[in-house]
Parts: structure tokens; C-alpha cells; sequence
């Protein structure tokens, strides 16, 4: 094919060929999917509902839950219709699509790490600022900005990607229409605007990445200062699951790049469901284990919805 504009659509891949094991991957992926929708569903309606939550840390983690849920419904249903339905197609547009909320959801999340980390390093280095330099409007400011990167670059990737000449054929080796995959189907020597832009967003990314590391060097500094161990353990408690969450998301989404050039498909395959099916399933979990207040929201949250049904 010589040309983008001659396909109509592309074939992704499937995980399993015989119909028992389609099956299992189907139900398998649909319990993973109403996991995350259950978690994640709930951190939203509680922080919403609950006046209490309704501070900077907790906004920022209503749009976490956001990201996640929109990350693994880009992903996960089309791979469960096509176990399902036995049918491996995306339409053109499908894909572009798939592309463009995937790129919008993964780096609006990652800019939003990077904000909660300025929120934490705030909270426990700049106490008596933490009013002044956290509110409501700046809060709103920061989320809209990790949007607006999110949404500048999937603009930027998914025209750049979508407008290359595709020369090997339309099998894309993922269960998802991925940048990397669809950039080995142009051809060679075609994608180098492609990669301007790439190089760009890994600098960017490099610079929040950094900025977290720094942010909690000072965090950690700071909170072995404090002088009583009940002070270190609030103070910890309330980093630790952020950073739980950075380290899953940035560990997972690391490995899945690395293994591009160095694994097979079948490889390749496993990474990708580890950075975008684990995190949104798992997120949920990390903040409200050991959360008190959110644990709290979320049984008055259920109590509720059972005197509701009664």
C-alpha cells in the first residue's frame, strides 16, 4: 500500500485464535473493565458528593480516576469485541480515534502526577503557604493545563502519524492502534516530522519526570525533620500512595517502550496490558487503602445506595 489514504482499515491483533480461549480473554477482560469501572466510578461519586474531600489533593484525584477510566475504555472493549465477535478490524477512522483519546488520557495523567507531586512537596515543605499557592483557581488552572497538554499532543501525534505513507501493509501488532506500531507500517525514511514531535514530548516528559524525583527528595527531607513519629507518619501517609501510583505508571509504561526493540510481539503484548489495563484497576485501590477519609466517603457513599434500594 503506497499510501495512507488507500486503506480503509486496520487489523489488530488478537490474543488467542481458538474459540475457548477468546472466550476466556473475553471474560477476563470484561472483569478487569467493570473492576475499574467500579473503583474508579466510586472515588468519583464520593469526592464529589462528600463536601470534605473537596480540597486540592482530592480534586486532582477525581481527575486521576478520570484519565484511568478513559485510558481503559479507549483500550480494553474494542479488544473484548474482537474475541467476541471474532473480527480483527478497525475502521480508519476507529483507529485514529483509538490514538488520539490514548494519547490524550496517558499524558494529561502523567502531567497530573506531576501536579500532585507539586502538591504534596506544597503541603509538607510550604505549609503556610499551601492556601495561597493551592487555591481553587489555581487548582483548576493546573488540572486544565494537564488537559491542554494532553489534547495539544494527541493533535500534534495522531495528525503527524495518521498523515505518514503507509508502506507495510495494515497488521498492527497490538491490541490497541499504538504509535509505535503504526509508525513501523510507514515508510522508511517517512517518519522523521513524526519523530521531531516525539523527541519534543520524551524532553517534556523527561522535565516532569525530574521534577517529581526532585519533589520528593525535598518531601522526604523535609519529613525526617519532623520531630515526632506520629508527625512522619501523617506525612508519609499522605506521599506514599501518589508515589506508589508514579512508580506503577512510569515503571509500566518504561518497561512497555524498552521492550519494543528487544521482545516479541507476544512480549510486546503482555507490556501493553500492564500499563493500560493495570493502572486504572489498581489506582483505586493504592489511595483508598489506607486512606481514612476517603474510606470513609466511600462507606457513607455505599450505605446510601442500600437504603436507597431497601
Amino acid at each position: 500500500m503506497s499510501n495512507s489514504s488507500s486503506l480503509n482499515e486496520f487489523l489488530l491483533r488478537a490474543f488467542a485464535d481458538t474459540r475457548e480461549l477468546q472466550l476466556l480473554h473475553f471474560s477476563l477482560f470484561l472483569g478487569l473493565y467493570l473492576a475499574a469501572l467500579l473503583g474508579n466510578g466510586l472515588i468519583i461519586t464520593a469526592i464529589a458528593c462528600d463536601h470534605r474531600l473537596h480540597t486540592p489533593m482530592y480534586f486532582f484525584l477525581l481527575n486521576l480516576s478520570i484519565f484511568d477510566l478513559g485510558t481503559i475504555s479507549t483500550s480494553v472493549p474494542k479488544s473484548m469485541a474482537i474475541s467476541l465477535w471474532n473480527s480483527r478490524a478497525i475502521s480508519y477512522s476507529g483507529c485514529a480515534a483509538q490514538v488520539f483519546f490514548l494519547v490524550i488520557f496517558i499524558l494529561a495523567e502523567y502531567f497530573l502526577l506531576t501536579i500532585m507531586a507539586y502538591d504534596r512537596f506544597v503541603a509538607i515543605c510550604r505549609p503556610l503557604h499551601y492556601g495561597t499557592l493551592m487555591g481553587s483557581r489555581a487548582c483548576a488552572k493546573m488540572a486544565a493545563a494537564a488537559w491542554g497538554s494532553g489534547i495539544l499532543n494527541a493533535v500534534l501525534h495522531t495528525a503527524n502519524t495518521f498523515s505518514l505513507p503507509l508502506c507495510r501493509g495494515n497488521a498492527v501488532e497490538q491490541f490497541y492502534c499504538s504509535l509505535p506500531q503504526l509508525r513501523r507500517l510507514s515508510c522508511s525514511g517517512s517518519y522523521l516530522r513524526e519523530s521531531g514531535v516525539t523527541v519534543v514530548s520524551a524532553c517534556v516528559v523527561l522535565g516532569c519526570f525530574i521534577f517529581i524525583v526532585l519533589s520528593y527528595v525535598q518531601i522526604f527531607t523535609a519529613v525526617l525533620r519532623i520531630p515526632s513519629e506520629q508527625g512522619r507518619h501523617k506525612a508519609f501517609s499522605t506521599c506514599l500512595p501518589h508515589l506508589a501510583v508514579v512508580s506503577l505508571f512510569v515503571s509500566t509504561l518504561m518497561f512497555a517502550q524498552l521492550s519494543l526493540s528487544i521482545s516479541s510481539p507476544a512480549q510486546d503484548l503482555v507490556m501493553a496490558v500492564l500499563y493500560s489495563v493495570v493502572p486504572p484497576i489498581v489506582n483505586p485501590l493504592i489511595y483508598s487503602m489506607r486512606n481514612k477519609e476517603l474510606k470513609d466517603a466511600l462507606r457513607k457513599l455505599i450505605q446510601w445506595v442500600q437504603c436507597r434500594h431497601q
